[in-house]
């Protein structure tokens, strides 16, 4: 069995809990080892950078550290704001040894840069090429899925590598190989307004109405992203949205994990997709059907 390191993060249990349930569950099927960091703390996603740079480093340094000492090599990061904090962190360490040293000597704890961190769309690829694929035996065939990686699953120089980071395909083969389509759209690395949901919600409901918009118009059954943020924003504000006189949409919000468990016959309760603000049922219905 293989084992990969695993970094909840703070969101994915409360918010993102549906992505915590749906990768437990996909990383069973595949038969994966998921072993959380022991004493893991939060990256600093999304305001530590804003407000303190020494911190923003610090907090995902002491991630990595630990991962190394616990002699994880690989560690999946599934929300896509935690997987930029580690994988940047990574990448600034490695571009600094000064910057290196003053973490060292911050946290006090010692790190080799010996940690890969992998995001959901390799996390399911990394699946797929081994046991995973044979295991869907549940193909939503026929239905058409918009990719969404919004901003933080498709930029960042050295943080995303081996994709266009305008024109990002890192889900289509795990879309394809669930049965779907995935459809070509204008606003896949669009904002959503992430973070901004509290404190801009005006900001917030414009965004999401763009990106839901251009996802009803190129026929898309449902939106799939990685990113806790993106789902609580084009999920839950739907509603807003509406009442700010946009839509109505009415367009599924899943987790490409929660894509992949159906495909794989996983019950939908298992993957999280009752919690969701906007019904699913039209999707769990044609894996019903199958």
């Amino acid at each position: 069995m293989r084992t990969t390191g695993y970094y909840p993060g703070c969101s994915l249990s409360g918010g993102g809990i549906e992505l915590d349930m749906s990768i437990r569950a996909l990383a069973g099927a595949a038969k994966v080892e998921l072993r959380e960091i022991d004493d893991w703390n939060c990256c600093g996603a999304t305001a530590a950078h804003n407000l303190n740079h020494e911190l923003a480093v610090a907090l995902p340094y002491r991630v990595l550290s630990l991962s190394e000492a616990q002699g994880l090599k690989d560690i999946l990061a599934p929300c896509a704001a935690c997987f930029s904090r580690l994988k940047g962190t990574n990448v600034r360490l490695a571009r600094s040894p000064d910057l290196a040293a003053h973490m060292k000597e911050i946290v006090r704890l010692p790190y080799g840069g010996g940690v890969r961190v992998i995001n959901i769309s390799e996390f399911v690829n990394m699946l797929l090429a081994e046991e995973l694929a044979g295991k869907l035996t549940a193909p939503l065939k026929g239905l058409k899925a918009a990719p969404y990686y919004g901003c933080l699953l498709s930029r960042g120089e050295g943080i995303i590598e081996g994709d266009d980071s305008e024109n990002p395909s890192s889900m289509n083969a795990a879309i394809k190989a669930c049965g779907c389509e995935a459809v070509e759209w204008n606003f896949l690395t669009e904002c959503c307004g992430g973070g901004l949901s509290m404190s801009k919600t005006g900001a917030v409901v414009e965004l999401s109405n763009a990106v839901l918009s251009d996802a009803k118009a190129s026929g898309a059954d449902f939106i799939v992203t990685g990113c806790p943020m993106c789902h609580s924003n084009l999920d839950m504000r739907q509603p807003d949205i509406h009442k700010a006189g946009h839509g109505p949409y009415n367009i599924p919000i899943l987790y490409l994990s929660q894509l992949l468990g159906l495909a794989a016959g996983l019950p939908p309760k298992a993957l999280g997709l009752d919690k969701h603000f906007v019904d699913t049922g039209a999707i769990t219905a044609q894996v019903d059907r199958l």
